[in-house]
């Protein structure tokens, strides 16, 4: 930077001008505020030079500036190319501005440059991700030649759009794919919460391909391993990432705290967490706090709140919800109810609906039941079904019918599809000896034609996520499964303690 400015003083003195240069020097530093300055001061400057800064707003920002520059060409005369197109639309998606966008696409269609694929790609692109899927496909479909990220930004529309299966056939037609391709409908599937088909789709890339995953890739599908407890992959991703420098990446280093933390492997996380060393940044600090909470390390979660604080890293409303389940977790109602309250008077930050939640939560395993009802009706906000079910939980184990009966009610109005709802309360109901009040639940939901879905688990073995529910039969070797639990089950029977022995007959059986 020092030498550039050398250069600029040396020409500036001397009367050579070598403005441009300069200013394509600065922009791959990139400093464009100096870089702004110096054009500024052209005349007249090229369409190679608007576009060169354009391209360093629409990638840096600020991107309204993208604009500010387009409305100076087009009120000196300095006609634009199909560059200017390209670098426009993409900061019009960065904007979400739709009429700015659709101003630009009637400018480029006017101007001639309707058959570049960079500048159409860019174009569907826009419409993608301003959420214009409808748009987006048209332009698409007219595209008489499309490339791979032609594809691959139509493919990341329907997928963020939660369009999987419209992103999946289009996915199934491309011609070629790479790398981009596959982490589109990975990041897709997870970011709508469709784990299992974000794993597979990546074991399938692995499995099909000599595509090789890079850093989004892996920061993609390692969320999916977390809420399926896939630790077997995850580590195996692990290995991969370190074997290629991805670890660096702090999306790949957060990605992997995290799956390590939600897995129980805390003790990995907590050498993921270390590692990152001071780049740590809040993501960080809250996978490891929430890791510590949910697993019954209150006390350590809440340590390492305070060390955050005295490290000058600001909470927000994530940290929070970790702090309070540390609390809820560790039954220290007194500390979770002064963070509660800390947290709009010394941190600005408004409690949340998860919040009021996780408070409910915490007096409701307390027994605080009346406590936790009067929260509950006194939130700013309308409480949801996990408000009112955490409630109905709580009623459930401490055994309280009339507050049972008030959350209940709420949630039949909120969620009267939910079988789940109609059975806890016929439980409570049974509990306490009021079989009228289970036949009468019965018979709504028998009138409702309310049935309760069977449910299901996942299990992990040789890095693949197999799903089964009750007696399920589906699995091409179910045969053998069978057979292998009605020997262990045998044998269970004949050693006549299942608590003692049941572990050593499972290993036992596994190793024959």
């Amino acid at each position: 930077m020092n030498q550039l400015k050398q250069i600029h003083a040396y020409t500036f003195r001397n009367g050579i001008d070598h403005t441009k240069q300069l200013i394509v020097s600065l922009l791959q530093i990139p400093n464009i505020p100096y870089a702004r300055k110096l054009f500024d001061f052209i005349p007249e400057p090229t369409v190679f030079l608007y576009n060169k800064l354009i391209q360093a707003y629409a990638s840096y920002g600020p991107h309204h500036q993208c604009f500010h520059l387009y409305t100076q060409m087009c009120f000196q005369g300095c006609s634009l190319n199909e560059h200017s197109f390209t670098f426009l639309f993409s900061a019009c998606a960065s904007l979400s501005s739709h009429q700015q966008g659709q101003m630009l696409h009637t400018h480029f269609i006017k101007s001639g440059f309707g058959c570049d694929v960079f500048a159409l790609t860019s174009l569907v692109d826009m419409y993608a991700k301003l959420g214009l899927l409808a748009l987006a496909r048209i332009q698409f479909d007219e595209m008489i030649k499309k490339d791979v990220p032609t594809w691959n930004s139509m493919i990341a529309g329907y997928a963020r759009c939660g369009e999987l299966e419209g992103a999946l056939e289009l996915f199934r037609s491309m011609p070629a794919r790479n790398v981009t391709s596959w982490t589109a409908m990975i990041s897709g599937y997870a970011q709508n919460g469709q784990y299992g088909n974000a794993l597979s789709m990546f074991l399938m890339m692995e499995e099909a391909t000599e595509i090789r995953p890079n850093e989004v890739t892996l920061a993609s599908v390692l969320p999916a391993c977390a809420n399926l407890g896939a630790l077997e992959v995850g580590e195996r991703i692990e290995s991969y990432a370190r074997e290629n420098r991805y670890i660096k990446n702090m999306y790949v280093s957060n990605a992997l705290l995290e799956m390590y933390a939600r897995c129980g492997r805390i003790d990995k996380a907590w050498g993921v967490f270390e590692e990152i060393g001071g780049k740590k940044n809040l993501c960080s600090w809250n996978s490891m706090i929430m890791g510590l909470a949910v697993h019954g390390r209150g006390s350590e979660a809440i340590e390492l709140f305070y060390k955050m604080l005295r490290e000058g890293v600001a909470p927000d409303n994530v940290t929070f919800v970790g702090v309070l389940l540390a609390c809820t977790h560790g039954g220290m109602v007194e500390e979770g109810q002064h963070f509660f309250e800390s947290m709009e008077r010394d941190f600005s930050i408004a409690p949340k609906l998860e919040h009021y939640g996780c408070m409910v939560d915490m007096l409701g395993r307390a027994g605080e039941l009346r406590e936790a009802h009067d929260l509950i009706l006194g939130m700013p906000m309308k409480p949801d079904s996990v408000v009112w079910g955490t409630l109905l939980g709580a009623c459930s184990f401490h055994g309280h019918v009339e507050l049972a009966e008030k959350a209940a009610e709420a949630l039949f109005e909120l969620e009267p599809w939910n079988p789940g709802n109609y059975v806890i309360l016929s439980n409570i109901y049974a509990t306490a000896g009021q079989w009228d009040g289970v036949a009468r639940l019965r018979k709504l939901m028998k009138g409702g034609r309310i049935t309760k879905a069977a449910g299901y688990s996942f299990i992990e073995e040789g890095g693949y996520i197999h799903k089964f529910i009750v007696e399920d039969k589906s699995h091409s070797r179910s045969d053998e499964i069978y057979a292998l639990l009605d020997e262990i089950s045998a044998k269970m029977k004949l050693h006549g303690n299942v608590n003692d022995s049941g572990s050593e007959i499972i290993s036992a059986c596994l190793m024959e």
